[in-house]
């Protein structure tokens, strides 16, 4: 009963957080960036997210086009997954 309880909360929280996430990239313009920079993406929807992410992070700057011009935005370009390549689209 109780490790039921605990998966309930940790699922809870984990919608908490993306949710936030959703209304953060809202207010920065992410959606809109982010749909233009994987408008040609062949997995649209992971690369929405990703870039998402970024863009949060990177206080909603995405670089300009569907692919490269990354100069535009140094954080953008500088973040990486753990295995040290590019995190964003």
């Amino acid at each position: 009963m109780k490790l039921n309880v605990f998966v309930l909360f940790l699922l809870l929280v984990a919608l908490l957080l993306s949710s936030s996430v959703v209304e953060v990239s809202a207010g920065l313009g992410c959606g809109k960036k982010c749909g233009v920079r994987c408008s040609k993406a062949g997995v649209k929807e992971r690369c929405l997210k990703y870039c998402g992410i970024c863009c949060v992070k990177c206080k909603g700057c995405v670089p300009s086009g569907t692919y490269g011009n990354k100069h535009e935005c140094a954080c953008y370009r500088s973040l990486k997954n753990s295995k040290g390549k590019p995190k964003c689209p």
